[in-house]
This record gives C-alpha cells, structure tokens and sequence, in this order.
C-alpha cells in the first residue's frame, strides 16, 4: 500500500496478522481510512484548497493530529462521503465500523488517545432492503446457457462454477480459491471464509457430478496443480474473470448486471435453500459462514406465502370456540 502513515500501517498489521481479519477487509479499512484522513486534512485547513482529493498526501498524519479528533469531526466526516462523494447507508455503515475500529485500538490497545471520540458515533439507520436473487426458473436458464457454450472445457467448467454458486451459496473469494484436494469424498468442500475461518460445505449430487465432469476436460499442465477451476492462460480462474464470465451469461438470459452478480448467486442460493429445502435458519447461518444470525434472517422476510402456511400448520389454527 503506497502513501500510508506509519500508525494506520501498524494498525492493517494488526487487523490482518493479529486478528485474522481477512486481507480484503483490511484493505476496505485502509480505503475507509485513507479517505477520513484526507477529510482531516481539508477541514483543518493542512492542504491548498485547491488540491484535488485524490492528490492529497496523508504520509505525515500522525497520532498528535488523531488526537485532535473529535466527535463533532466523525459527524463531519460521515456528512462529508454522504454529500460529496454519493455513499449510501451501506457503505456510510462500513466507515462507521472502521473508524470504531480504528480509534478502538488507539483507545483500547495502544493506550495513545485519553479518549475514545467514536465511543458514541451512532451508525446510519440501514434501508431494510430484501435481497435480489434469482427465481428457480432463471436459476435454471443461466445453467443452460452455460451448457450451451460450444467450447467443451470453458462449458463444463462454467456450469459447475454456476452449480456451486447457486446450491452452496460460496462468496465469489471462496470459489475462485478452491482447491482440488479440498474436495474429499466427492460431497465436502473446505473453504476459508471471512476472517480466515474455516468451515465445510457440503455437496449434493449436481455439484459433484458438474465438478466430476469438468476435471476429465480440465487442463492437466497448468500454472496452479492445486486450483480447481482453471483459465485460459492456465492459471487459477481469477475474481474478476469469474464475474465476467458470470456477467456474460446473465446478460445471455436477459438480466441487467447493474442489479444481478455473482453475489446475488449466493443470495439465490441461500433464498432457493429456505424457500423450498425446509432449511432451519441456524443452518443457513452455518452453510453461509455468517458470523451473526442477524445478517441471515433477511431470509426469512422472502416467502409470505411460507410464513402464512407456517402459521396454519400450527395444531391450534383449526380449535373453535
């Protein structure tokens, strides 16, 4: 990482080596980071004002300028990516967490701040959106339009990954890591998920057969033994390769990619597994690698006609009086 002051290094050093947190949240908390420092430095008046945000140069913020910080700057700070740089809730929540964080360790471990400033700095009130996913039926349509590739090795190698996305609900870093040896009796997968934490999917029979096809077409020399799936230049298929081949089929089958990506594959998954799998939400919790029950249970809100059958099935819904 170019640019960066030694505590915020010495702060990512401990996110990622100390904590475990994974190297892509460490990296959204330099960019979270990066860009309140920079605020700090336009409203402290450190910089020409005519400098470009993307110019400014925060090598020289250290603790003496953090210890400035106050309350009244955090709110400042959120006000500011809200009006000037387009940040919805989401993201605005995000920045929130990883300034919490951030002065938590300089508060809490380091002992360097009297005071917490972001002890009391309040989250924005999330938009309860329910998640995008597909129906069963274009579910099925992006598989057959995967099958439909002429080339046999990109074909199969694109519907298992399809499979896999949408019957374990993977996050597009998990599937693009795994590995050949990680597949063990045909029907358990290990991957490592948010946090560096291992968990165990479990793969039922189209996911073993799709993955059973395409390593009798998938290239025995390549650049990685140990990848699963393979690309062009035979090297480990890559996150970005991976949506732009996910992008291709979506758009094959009508779908605007503004709104539908690989993530909204595992939404699918996860949906298509408490819609019609009978799915305890504990175990969605546990198939998804969610650290909280809360982040799941936006599954539960999807299917009223379920919850209306749910409550009927109660033995009391018939008693009269």
């Amino acid at each position: 990482m170019s640019e960066i002051p030694t505590i915020l290094d010495d702060y990512l050093n401990y996110m990622e080596f100390i904590k475990g947190i994974s190297s892509n949240t460490t990296k959204e908390y330099f960019l979270d980071l990066r860009t309140f420092f920079k605020f700090l430095k336009i409203r402290y008046g450190l910089i020409d004002r005519k400098t470009e945000f993307r110019d400014i140069d925060i090598e020289d913020v250290d603790i003496e300028l953090i210890k400035k910080v106050t309350i009244q700057d955090l709110h400042s700070y959120i006000s500011y990516v809200d009006r000037k740089r387009n940040n919805k809730n989401l993201t605005k929540s995000r920045k929130v967490a990883s300034l919490r964080s951030f002065f938590d360790y300089l508060y809490s471990k380091l002992k360097l701040i009297d005071e917490n400033p972001a002890l009391q700095l309040e989250s924005p009130k999330s938009n309860s959106r329910l998640p995008v996913y597909l129906t069963l039926e274009q579910s099925n349509e992006l598989l057959n339009a995967a099958l439909a590739n002429k080339n046999e090795e990109y074909s199969k190698r694109d519907y298992a990954i399809i499979m896999i996305f949408l019957n374990c609900g993977l996050r597009l870093s998990e599937l693009s890591s795994i590995d050949i040896n990680k597949i063990k009796d045909d029907d358990t997968l290990t991957v490592i998920g948010k946090g560096n934490k291992e968990r165990t999917i479990f793969l039922n029979n189209a996911c073993s057969e799709a993955i059973d096809d395409y390593l009798i077409v998938r290239p025995k020399k390549t650049k990685d033994n140990k990848a699963l799936f393979i690309s062009k230049q035979k090297n480990r298929l890559s996150n970005r390769a991976i949506q732009h081949m996910i992008d291709k089929y979506l758009k094959e089958i009508g779908l605007d990619t503004s709104i539908y990506s690989t993530h909204k594959l595992r939404h699918t998954a996860a949906t298509l597994m408490y819609k019609y799998g009978n799915v305890d939400i504990r175990a969605l919790q546990e198939i998804l690698g969610h650290e909280s029950v809360a982040t799941t249970q936006i599954y539960t809100h999807i299917d009223n006609d379920r919850l209306r059958d749910a409550v009927k099935s109660n033995p009391l819904s018939n008693r009269k009086k």
